[in-house]
């Protein structure tokens, strides 16, 4: 996987792909035909197929107070879009001089003086340019102006019946504490990756020892208790027990994510890992006493036990 950062002086190696063009936070099932689309038409092109990726996201340029509503990190997303066929990554820097440009400018400078692309494949709802003046068939007929083949992916339906995936049907999902449904939109589980900080060890003083992590940008999942996976580094994927939220019974302060691993007894502080949500067990709420809690996280061990059949 390469990951170019930028559109000026893109080196030859970067150049001539046929990229899948958009946000793609999450990377989810809708996200990953448009890629397999680019795919197609990268092969059919005799060029390497690409992702074009806008970092920071959008949102966050024009609402930089909007709450947290990220479903993955940059790191998560480059290894989404090279599993889902992308060979490489571009990162389209995104500020408010990008989003003045017109749509004609857009494709001249960035898509094809800039990344040298061959080809783009976009979503049926892709807008672009200053005021979102461009949409998907106006850059089907610029691309096709300066050579440029332009596609775009049929959308890709939601399960039961309810429209097509979208990032914020899967933030729905999470908000909702449903992550059976979020992972069945994704194509995998919902996955919070981070460095273990050190916290007040209450957890090891109450026999059940944590590894705290940072929600950062992350959206919020319904405060509560869930199964996990977590993996450590190496690909393998061991069961636990999380709780994110406040901890209300220690009168905690911020919102972390803190993972119990069952029948794991190791110094993690500082190692990046991925703990991802499996079933949603219960509510968050504040315990009478520390022994109370004790007595609900066995519990809640067993629950998550029984549900990953560990």
């Amino acid at each position: 996987m390469q990951v170019f950062h930028g559109f000026t002086s893109m080196p030859d190696a970067a150049r001539g792909a046929v990229a899948a063009l958009g946000n793609f936070d999450g990377v989810h099932l809708g996200h990953q035909a448009v890629i397999a689309e680019a795919a197609a038409l990268a092969r059919s092109l005799g060029a390497p197929p690409a992702a074009a990726v806008f970092t920071p996201h959008p949102r966050r340029v024009f609402q930089p107070d909007a709450e947290p509503f990220r479903l993955m990190t940059d790191a998560q997303r480059v290894r989404a879009l090279a599993a889902a066929g992308a060979a490489m990554v571009h990162h389209i820097p995104f500020n408010r001089a990008l989003a003045q440009m017109s749509p004609e400018r857009f494709v001249g400078e960035v898509l094809d003086e800039g990344l040298g692309l061959k080809g783009v494949v976009i979503g049926a709802d892709f807008c672009f340019g200053r005021d979102r003046a461009g949409d998907a068939r106006t850059l089907q007929a610029l691309g096709a102006a300066r050579g440029l083949k332009v596609a775009i992916a049929a959308p890709v339906s939601a399960g039961g019946g309810t429209g097509k995936i979208s990032s914020s049907e899967v933030r729905e999902a999470l908000r909702a504490g449903a992550p059976e449904r979020a992972a069945a939109l994704l194509g995998r589980p919902f996955a919070v990756e981070g460095e273990v900080r050190r916290g007040d060890q209450r957890g090891r003083t109450l026999g059940f020892p944590t590894a705290n992590l940072a929600l950062g940008d992350y959206v919020r999942p319904a405060f509560g208790v869930y199964a996990v996976t977590v993996d450590l580094g190496g690909g393998q994927a061991l069961p636990g027990v999380a709780n994110i939220g406040r901890r209300p019974t220690v009168d905690g302060t911020g919102v972390r994510l803190e993972a119990h691993l069952f029948d794991v007894d190791r110094d993690l502080y500082g190692r990046t890992i991925s703990c991802a949500l499996a079933a949603f067990l219960r509510a968050e709420q504040r315990f009478d006493g520390l022994d109370a809690l004790k007595a609900q996280i066995a519990e809640d061990c067993a629950a998550a036990r029984r549900r990953l059949g560990a």
